[in-house]
Formats: C-alpha cells, sequence, structure tokens
C-alpha cells in the first residue's frame, strides 16, 4: 500500500524530507542517506544499527500542495479540485461559498449548503476570510485550521440546533468551496461611490468622457423604495458621459463598466442629490439620501482619441472643450471647468505635425485656456498651480495684461508681494487704465502697510524683551562680553 505524509514537517527522516522535494510525479529513485539524515548516533534498534548510511529506493506516486496561508502553520490549504481562471476575491468582494467544520475525531461543527458574506467582515471563523482570497472561483478546498484563527482560548458555543461545542484550544477541519463571487470597487477613491458587478461584460474597452451611453437602470432609496427607471420601454436610456445629464455617481460608475455588464451602483449623497430633496419619477429623494442603481450598459459610442483626430480636428475638439469650460464657469463649477481647460489644451500639446496656421491657432487657444484655467484656480485657493499657468502664459507673451494681473493676484495671496508688485507695475505701464489693475494695486499697498505693521510690532516685541533683559543683566552685575568675529578652525 502507498505510504502518505506531510513533507517538511518532521513525519519521516530529514533525507526523506530533502529527497522527495526533488523528485517528479511517478518518478523512481534511489536515495544513499547518510546518518546525519537519518537515525544518526541512536540508530532505530533493533533493525537499524548507530551510525547507518541507508539505501531507499522511492516511487513518488502523487502529492497534494499544501498551501501556508499565514505563513505562520495557522491554517494549511489542500486544494481538493481546482477553480476556474486566475482571479481571487478582495476584501470588499461579496462571496458565496459552502462549509463544513469538524473536530479532529471527525465530528461535525457547523455545516452550510451556500452562505453569502463580504470577505472582510468575514463568516463563522477568522480562518473562512484569510482563505477565500486565496481561492478560485469554482475551488474546493481542505483547511487545517489552528486555535487562533478558530474560536481560540473562549471556544464556541452552537449557533444552532445541529451544531456542537467547540472546546477552548480546538483546532478544526474546514471543507470550504467558492460557488461564485460579486466584484465590489471603489469608483471614487472617498469611498463614497461603491460598484458591485452582478454580471461581467464583455471584452476590456470602457466609455470615455464625452462617450454616448445606453442604459437600462433602477433608481432606489436604500430602503428599496423605486425613485425612477429608465430604458426598459422599446428604447435604452442614452446620455453623455461628463456633461451632467444625470447624477455625478452615475456618471462615474457607468465610466468604470464594459458592454453588458450589470452592477449595482452605491452612491453617497456627495455624488448624488446632495443635502436638498429631490422630486424624482416614482417617488421624493429626501436630504442626504444614499441611493443605489441597477445599471445595464446596453452599448456605448466612445468619444474620438487623440490618435484618431486630424490636424484641424484637434483644433476643433479643443475649442469645443474650452467652450465647455467656459459654460461651467459661468455655472460656478470651476473644477469641472478646469478639467475641460486641461482636456482642451490635451489636443493640442503636440503640434509638431500642424501647419503654420494650425500653429497660430493652437498657440491662442494654449493661451486662452491657461488664463481661464489660472481663473479657476484662483476660485479653488489653488494659488501655486494658478501661478505657474500665469507663468506658461508668459513665456508665450510677456505683454499679457491678464496674466501678470492674474498672477499678481496669486502671488498676494502666497504672500510673495515683491512679484506681485513687478506684475502690477508692468502690466499698468502696458494699459495705464486698466480698472481691474489698478483695484490690484491698492489692495497690494494694503496688504504691504499690513504686513509692515506686524513686522513693526514683531521686531518692537523683540527688541523691548531685549532691552529688558540688558537691564536685568546690569542690575545683577553681569558684564558685557566682547563679540569677535567667527574665526576658522586653521587644524588639519
Amino acid at each position: 500500500m502507498p505510504f502518505k505524509f506531510k513533507l517538511g514537517l518532521g513525519h519521516v527522516i530529514q533525507g526523506w524530507d530533502d529527497g522527495i522535494k526533488t523528485m517528479k510525479k511517478g518518478e523512481k529513485a534511489l536515495f544513499t542517506i547518510p546518518p546525519a539524515l537519518a537515525y544518526g548516533e541512536s540508530g532505530s534498534p533493533p533493525t537499524i544499527p548507530p551510525n547507518a548510511t541507508l539505501q531507499f529506493e522511492i516511487e513518488l506516486i502523487s502529492w497534494t500542495k499544501v498551501k501556508d496561508i499565514c505563513k505562520d502553520g495557522g491554517i494549511l490549504k489542500t486544494i481538493l479540485s481546482e477553480g476556474e481562471n486566475w482571479q481571487t476575491p478582495k476584501d470588499s468582494d461579496e462571496v458565496l461559498v459552502k462549509y463544513e467544520a469538524r473536530l479532529d475525531d471527525g465530528t461535525l461543527v457547523s455545516k452550510s449548503e451556500e452562505v453569502e458574506f463580504i470577505v472582510k467582515d468575514g463568516c463563522f471563523c477568522p480562518a473562512l476570510s484569510k482563505a477565500v482570497k486565496t481561492m478560485k472561483k469554482g475551488e474546493k478546498t481542505l483547511l487545517t485550521v489552528k486555535p487562533q484563527y478558530a474560536f481560540g482560548e473562549k471556544g464556541r458555543e452552537p449557533a444552532g440546533g445541529n451544531e456542537c461545542v467547540v472546546p477552548p484550544n480546538t483546532a478544526l477541519q474546514i471543507t470550504l468551496e467558492l460557488v461564485s463571487w460579486k466584484t465590489v470597487s471603489e469608483v471614487t477613491t472617498d469611498n463614497k461611490v461603491l460598484k458591485k458587478i452582478l454580471k461581467e461584460g464583455e471584452g476590456y474597452d470602457r466609455p470615455n468622457d464625452g462617450a454616448v451611453v445606453q442604459v437600462k437602470l433602477i433608481g432606489k432609496l436604500q430602503d428599496g423604495t423605486v425613485i425612477l427607471k429608465k430604458g426598459y420601454d422599446e428604447v435604452p436610456f442614452e446620455f453623455k458621459i461628463d456633461e451632467e445629464q444625470v447624477i455625478d455617481g452615475l456618471d462615474r460608475g457607468v465610466k468604470t463598466m464594459k458592454k453588458g455588464e450589470v452592477s449595482l451602483l452605491t452612491i453617497h449623497p456627495e455624488y448624488a442629490f446632495g443635502s436638498t430633496e429631490s422630486h424624482q419619477e416614482f417617488a421624493t429623494v429626501p436630504a442626504n439620501s444614499t441611493v443605489c442603481y441597477d445599471v445595464e450598459l446596453i452599448s456605448f459610442e466612445k468619444e474620438k482619441d487623440l490618435w484618431e483626430l486630424t490636424t484641424q480636428e484637434k483644433i476643433e475638439a479643443s475649442g469645443r472643450k474650452k467652450e465647455e469650460g467656459n459654460t461651467l464657469f459661468k455655472k460656478q463649477k470651476y473644477e469641472r471647468a478646469s478639467k475641460r481647460y486641461e482636456k482642451a489644451l490635451s489636443f493640442i500639446e503636440y503640434d509638431s505635425a500642424f501647419t503654420d496656421d494650425e500653429k497660430q491657432q493652437a498657440k491662442l487657444l494654449k493661451v486662452s485656456c491657461n488664463l481661464n484655467n489660472a481663473a479657476c484656480k484662483l476660485k479653488l485657493r489653488d494659488y501655486k498651480q494658478a501661478v505657474k499657468l500665469c507663468t506658461k502664459v508668459l513665456d508665450a507673451d510677456s505683454k499679457n495684461v491678464k496674466a501678470l494681473y492674474r498672477r499678481a493676484q496669486a502671488c498676494i495671496q502666497l504672500v510673495d508681494l515683491d512679484l506681485a508688485e513687478m506684475d502690477i507695475k508692468k502690466a499698468l505701464e502696458i494699459d495705464p487704465d486698466n480698472r481691474d489693475v489698478k483695484l490690484e494695486y491698492k489692495l497690494l499697498r494694503e496688504k504691504v502697510k499690513e504686513y509692515n505693521k506686524k513686522d513693526a510690532q514683531f521686531y518692537g516685541n523683540i527688541f523691548a524683551k531685549m532691552n529688558r533683559v540688558e537691564h536685568l543683566n546690569s542690575a545683577n552685575g553681569v558684564r558685557k562680553q566682547d563679540v569677535g568675529p567667527m574665526t576658522i578652525d586653521s587644524k588639519a
């Protein structure tokens, strides 16, 4: 009969542990094992004498790979049947599993035909959430679980009629099958738009900004109340990405989807209807409500990528994005306007293939977009970026009054008053009657007075303290030492 043991745990002599690791399935080998790797000086009476060199003919019939999940021997995983593909669940994913847990003597502790849980939240005992992150869809494994990853020093009381007690400090044998899972991802970095994939889509392509998408969607409150339903008639619901035709969270979520994908989007108020009540198709959304959208992406038509455009189309696209930015700026949506100006610049950033006339058009657009973006940055209080953008304009056109004016505004806020004064004076030399620049110069002078007053008060306080110390020293008879110049050390 074949001999079965666990490799590397000292169940056999070291020569076997070391040698068998070098073999392939079905291989036969003759091992010559010295005493130090066999039974050493004591031997194994009465069969094996002391200091005996041994020979073993070994055939490796098969093996089952065991994974040490936590690298401390606490959870050993033996794969009973392989899963599909290569992906494994993450902490945020929702998994569906079957499991059966037993004591080492075979006593059934707990059994579940199917249970669904979020990986990071866990289920039954800590071993399940750790093990499931190493498994593929459809994989079935046997887990040997030490007490620290089971129920530890306290053990476990039965949770139901068919379950038994787990005594303190007891190891478990758990058969675990990963039936399926739903991928949950963070659409936004602040974790306030979450996407759970209910049905995988096709291919790898996704909509981009400006893409026209066709969807079916149902919007609900968290208690299940339906607020709207679109695209379930003969024609799917159509909208353009990044055009504010739907709530921001829906816009962002659909951008991450593939054709044919069905997902559940959970959207916090900041990306939904905000702090005001909103009347929708079937119900009113209360202020500060988190909403959920079941979305199926039927199809989409992407906005053309940069490399697909002719040089003239690039200039036209840049002009359109600039105008979109202007519209958003007027609506006081400065962050979105800034992104539009940046997108406009991306179309004309590399102009080596442009004709002379196109280069001139591109130059005017670059100046305009950078100036407008600087105005956005001022509104957003990103003064350093505003300075950079104005400097780009002045590198191309040193007499641009708007760039000098806006850079001066940013410099005043950054308390770089010298550069602000230089910019304002230069702007007034170019355009002496510019009312906005004159007003900014007045503000600058007030700032200078304010800072001079603060400096005078600061240094006045220091001098007053120094005088008090000097008087105190004189009263106590402390002699003032001569102060000489600092000398260098002449030693090598």
